[in-house]
């Protein structure tokens, strides 16, 4: 099992948090941190700024909005970080209709846009020319990703080099994880957290609740009711309240280290050949703690 690290983005933490964790991780041996893009950071720059603050570790760029950005301009920011001699990824996915929005796009067809975006990507990255543009210093070793959950998008995965699911449960894992060779699982992990830290980490599944293919996971895994609460729009706030304290549980590497290597164990057993560390941030000891006792070995 390969354990690499993500940047949670914490929108109550400065951008310098996130970087902080970046600059830990490639410390202490990770090989990789994945930079996503939503609300907080523009990946490319953040990519470039912790390629200079580290001295090893792989950025991945994204998952990125293939409803956002088109593939000329992916293939130009893997480039770009890639030339000061890192290693660069990227990984890619269709987003929300809220982050498409921000933007000023749509997300009409965004299926289809992944599908044309990944083979637009991969041909860049290997100094094809697509559309009459082609880079003109294509990146060594670069892979494409593809962020997956629905059927489409998991059909689509299986041309990239890798498959890449947001907190799943074993048990969905060990449904999707057959469906590629290397799949990779983003999972909140904290070890011996507080029960404060608990819910903090909780929060993170409140929009996911009652949307389509993850409210049905949460049903299979036991939390029906709060799914069928989740589905009738409260505020989010009254979702919060009625989180039952096991969702953590399962959905997430908590508990002591043992307890947490367990479960590394289970996703392993499922199928799931890397897991990304969605760590807590630095200036919680449970974050510090669990980067450094999941470290790999020296």
């Amino acid at each position: 099992m390969r354990l690499t690290v993500v940047l949670a983005e914490w929108l109550d933490r400065p951008i310098q948090a996130d970087l902080d964790v970046a600059v830990a991780a490639d410390r202490l041996g990770y090989g990789e941190v994945w930079i996503g893009e939503m609300a907080k950071l523009d990946a490319p720059s953040a990519a470039a700024t912790i390629v200079a603050q580290t001295e090893q570790i792989d950025p991945c760029l994204g998952p990125l909005a293939v409803t956002v950005r088109s593939p000329a301009q992916i293939a130009l920011a893997v480039a770009t970080v890639a030339a000061t001699g890192r290693r660069t990824h990227v990984a890619l996915g269709t987003s929300s209709g809220a982050v498409a929005r921000w933007h000023g796009r749509t997300r009409h067809a965004a299926a289809d846009r992944l599908l044309a975006t990944t083979r637009d990507v991969r041909a860049l990255l290997s100094g094809e020319r697509v559309d009459g543009f082609r880079l003109r210093q294509p990146p060594d070793g670069a892979t494409v990703t593809v962020a997956a959950f629905g059927p489409r998008a998991v059909e689509i995965a299986a041309s990239a080099d890798r498959m890449v699911l947001n907190m799943v449960t074993v048990q969905a894992a060990a449904r999707l994880a057959p469906l590629h060779p290397n799949t990779a699982v983003w999972l909140a992990a904290a070890i011996d957290p507080t029960a404060q830290e608990r819910h903090w980490l909780s929060l993170g599944y409140v929009g996911y609740l009652g949307a389509p293919g993850y409210g049905e996971m949460f049903s299979d895994a036991g939390f029906g009711k709060v799914v069928e609460f989740a589905r009738t729009r409260p505020h989010p706030k009254e979702i919060a309240a009625r989180l039952p304290p096991e969702l953590l549980d399962a959905i997430a590497l908590v508990g002591s280290e043992s307890e947490v290597r367990t479960r590394i164990a289970q996703y392993a057993e499922a199928g799931i050949t890397e897991i990304g560390l969605v760590v807590p941030p630095l200036d919680l000891p449970t974050g510090r703690r669990t980067l450094e006792a999941l470290a790999p070995p020296p």
